[in-house]
């Protein structure tokens, strides 16, 4: 199993975060920290559901493309999406052009475009291990799980409010992804400042 391991600057760093520039901007400047309202996250449970089968380093360096797509990922904009739009998306190579997870993400925007502004932002925090009470920071990446039974019910209450292609682990990587746990390994430089909600 691999512990954190020094970056480009020698500072230790979850190993998946060495490599490619885009995967250690996106460790060092986003993943785990705290994200709200309902657009931001909108944009994080959908490009999760994009990565479903695929590389992270796929979604990041499409991301712009997906933002120009769907409008920024504002849920009321999306909500106002035609057939036309449909097929836009569907041709469009700056994105995946997979029919179900576009499909989805239209469906799940009109469905969120109904519910109360912040509704989505306090459901997916409600779900958010109390602070301290999680387990141990892992010391590699053999002890950070796919999904947890956080994730499991979270996924299962967004299914039962209709929204589509959120499985426990789609669910767990849009908790690790905004700040609800914090999967950043013991030896992680970037995981100190990052247990504040």
């Amino acid at each position: 199993m691999s512990e954190a391991v020094p970056g480009p600057d020698g500072l230790p760093r979850c190993p998946w975060a060495v490599g490619p520039a885009d995967y250690t901007d996106y460790h060092d400047g986003e993943w785990g920290r705290p994200v709200h309202g309902d657009d931001a996250l909108f944009e994080r449970l959908s490009l999760e559901a994009f990565q479903s089968g695929l590389s992270w380093l796929t979604i990041l360096r499409r991301r712009e493309g997906f933002r120009r797509a769907f409008a920024g990922f504002r849920v009321h904009d999306v909500a106002a999406f035609t057939e036309a739009d449909r097929g836009r998306l569907l041709a469009d190579a700056g994105i995946i052009r997979n029919r179900t997870k576009v499909d989805a993400t239209l469906a799940n925007a009109r469905l969120l475009a109904a519910w109360r502004p912040g509704e989505l932002d306090e459901l997916l925090w409600s779900f958010a291990p109390a602070a301290g009470a999680g387990r141990p920071a892992p010391a590699d990446t053999g002890q950070v799980p796919a999904s947890t039974a956080e994730s499991a019910a979270l996924a299962a209450e967004l299914k039962r409010r209709g929204l589509r292609f959120v499985g426990p682990t789609t669910a767990y990587a849009t908790m690790q992804a905004c700040g609800l746990v914090n999967d950043h390994l013991a030896g992680c430089a970037f995981r100190t400042p990052l247990t504040d909600r």
